[in-house]
């Protein structure tokens, strides 16, 4: 199985470039995001993460810039619905963090504003990443802040939250669901207090 290759960037598409090493080129898939990103880079050597996807009519080579991006695919086409192009869409529409933290919000609209996501495939989405993100949040450390100040992308405010509200006596479904819809900019404290105004207004 090819797992990863380094190699000279010989070409760059939209979605897909070519590696030439040990005297072969190999043509891998890649997010769009990830494309534009190389089409600056073409003439070096770069290294690339890659999964190989056996097809009944051939095979198919994909190519990621980290092991976040590649897990995230393998998550997408395991859930039923979602094949590699809708994986790579998906990929190419938005950073690995933003997807995260739209997850964990509970934000089906962010996936729905994907060509070919429809609103119960978006649904779907939510409820099969929920716990495979929740978990790897989990595991991702938290950067410390700047003095007097808010450090870390969305997705870590949205985790410090998260225990902040299990602390306050929350299971972690509530205090997800209390999170769901908080804005995207918004800080750790007035994520805790949207979520408890929120809470208190459901009456729970």
């Amino acid at each position: 199985m090819i797992v990863s290759l380094r190699g000279e960037l010989t070409e760059v598409a939209a979605d897909r470039v070519v590696l030439e090493a040990g005297g072969v080129g190999y043509g891998l898939l890649v997010p769009g995001r990830l494309a534009a990103g190389l089409s600056r880079r073409l003439g070096e050597e770069i290294f690339l993460l890659t999964y190989l996807h056996v097809r009944d009519d051939g095979l198919q080579l994909f190519g990621f810039d980290g092991a976040r991006e590649r897990r995230f695919f393998l998550w997408l086409i395991g859930i039923s619905g979602v094949g590699p192009k809708v994986a790579l869409a998906i990929l190419s529409a938005y950073s690995v963090t933003d997807l995260e933290t739209a997850v964990m919000r509970g934000d089906e609209k962010k996936f729905e504003s994907i060509s070919g996501i429809g609103k119960k495939l978006a649904q779907r989405l939510l409820i099969e990443l929920n716990d495979k993100v929740g978990a790897e949040l989990d595991t991702m450390p938290t950067p410390a802040a700047p003095s007097g100040e808010a450090a870390g992308s969305p997705a870590d405010h949205f985790l410090e939250a998260r225990v902040a509200l299990q602390n306050l006596g929350l299971s972690l479904r509530e205090a997800e669901a209390a999170l769901q819809g908080a804005p995207d900019a918004a800080t750790l404290e007035e994520l805790v207090r949207y979520a408890l105004t929120r809470k208190s207004e459901a009456g729970t």
